[in-house]
């Protein structure tokens, strides 16, 4: 990884995400002259999540884009799946909010922070039954509270059955 890219980072996580920017922006503008316009998928994935990072989702949406059309290493690429996916939910596109959500809770299971995010796409979408089941599954499989724990199996088992009434 580029020292450069490696500076940005450190700043977007010390809190000076706009001269983080500042940094990307530059390196994309000298590899521009280099190799190709954007061709470097970490990058792009960089400065994605620095204008998330800033409050600047819709600019971050095409750099999140294109950074997967590019390719990215698996931790990269989930993070940058998530990104996108929650960027597109904060942005009101509930469906492609979904779409990568679930794509990304099927590519990479351990990770619950899709099923999260997934959870809150289906709410905006109004399939709330769906999602809270999404949502209690989670809660079972990893809460450490000695309540959820003893009622695991419970609360897994009505998970997908919310509107079920017993006779």
């Amino acid at each position: 990884m580029d020292k450069r890219m490696q500076d940005a980072i450190a700043l977007r996580e010390a809190g000076q995400a706009e001269e983080a920017r500042a940094l990307l922006l530059d390196l994309l503008t000298a590899n521009s002259k280099g190799a190709g316009a954007d061709t470097d998928a970490e990058l792009l994935y960089q400065l994605a999540w620095t204008h998330d990072v800033l409050g600047l989702e819709r600019e971050a949406v095409p750099y999140y884009e294109r950074s997967l059309a590019l390719g990215l290493p698996p931790e990269q690429r989930a993070g940058a799946m998530l990104g996108l996916g929650s960027t597109y939910r904060t942005l009101g596109e509930y469906q492609r909010a979904k779409t990568v959500l679930q794509q990304g809770a099927e590519e990479y299971p351990e990770r619950a922070e899709f099923r999260a995010f997934l959870a809150m796409a289906l709410y905006n979408l109004g399939e709330h039954s769906l999602g809270m089941g999404i949502l209690l599954k989670l809660l079972a499989d990893t809460s450490v509270n000695p309540g959820i724990q003893e009622y695991r199996k419970a609360i897994s088992f009505y998970a997908d059955k919310l509107d079920k009434v017993w006779p």
